[in-house]
């Protein structure tokens, strides 16, 4: 016991490593998806646009924050924008789901709906891949500045980056300087380049950068931390026998739903986790 004891003591002294997500972790990015997926409707469908105020601007961006975690690639938010105007809106309805829709109808049954709103709408999905792509690539290039400005993070966070003393390292679906650029302008937080992995989509890929970061010579002895606000990415940790070593948590603040935050009590590896749980536990390790 006082062997075990000891060891305990000893990996306390050595600290903790944090594995952390952006988008729906640090960083909120509905804000911005509305914006890259609006460029790209006032293309494509222009006059879709005529009678929208900024009220319900607003109102969309509030919905999309709601159905985020049920989106699979980003271009969904543009059928997720066109949709939630005809619910609105109905002199533009070409969809027959809109009528009496509901932002819970939705996350229920996005995957269903999505590929028939393509269909009714006569649209191609690849098409729509490339526009938004586009949009946002034009975006980032001609004024990266209020592209930055479109994201926000999540109160309390930029603190707890500033005060945590161990080490962080970002593992995220975003190219990695974009991480970089956000956390720097917005949060005057300079994290090194070799801390953020840009892994695209695919939680495959997380998974192997947890695999990396446990083997680094200089990471041995740190107690391992990774927070995730998708729980389909945290379930396959649980999967892989290599990760063992891994205190997985949820983000609850983050894109994920009632549904999957109940299921989280069911699987006993994975913890929620509350924002400001968390910004605590940035700031003075984690204890658990």
């Amino acid at each position: 016991m006082l062997t075990e004891s000891r060891d305990s003591e000893h990996q306390a002294e050595m600290g903790d490593l944090y594995a952390l997500d952006f988008d729906g972790v640090l960083s909120d990015s509905c804000g911005e998806s509305y914006a890259s997926a609006a460029r790209a409707i006032k293309v494509r469908w222009p006059t879709l646009f005529n009678d929208v105020d900024s009220s319900l601007e607003d109102w969309i961006v509030d919905q999309i924050l709601l159905v985020r975690p049920v989106t699979q690639t980003r271009y969904e938010t543009i059928l997720l924008v066109r949709l939630l105007l005809e619910m609105r809106v109905p002199s533009i309805r070409k969809s027959s789901v809109a009528e009496g829709l509901t932002v819970e109808g939705i996350v229920e049954n996005w995957s269903e709906l999505k590929n028939l709103i393509l269909k009714e709408w006569g649209e191609d999905k690849d098409s729509l891949v490339n526009l938004y792509g586009k949009v946002r690539d034009e975006w980032k290039d001609q004024d990266l500045g209020t592209w930055i400005g479109a994201n926000r993070l999540y109160p309390g966070v930029v603190d707890a980056l500033k005060s945590a003393t161990s080490t962080i390292y970002i593992v995220t679906g975003k190219q990695s300087r974009f991480a970089e650029v956000i956390l720097r302008e917005l949060a005057g937080v300079t994290i090194p380049p070799e801390r953020i992995f840009g892994v695209g989509s695919g939680s495959e890929r997380k998974l192997e950068v947890l695999k990396q970061l446990q083997k680094k010579p200089e990471n041995q002895g740190l107690k391992l931390h990774f927070v995730e606000d998708r729980l389909a990415t945290l379930k396959k940790v649980t999967e892989e026998p290599e990760l063992v070593g891994w205190n997985l948590y949820l983000g609850d603040w983050g894109y994920n739903t009632q549904k999957e935050r109940d299921e989280v009590a069911t699987i006993p590896r994975i913890r929620i986790l509350q924002l400001s749980e968390f910004n605590d536990k940035l700031k003075y390790s984690f204890c658990s």
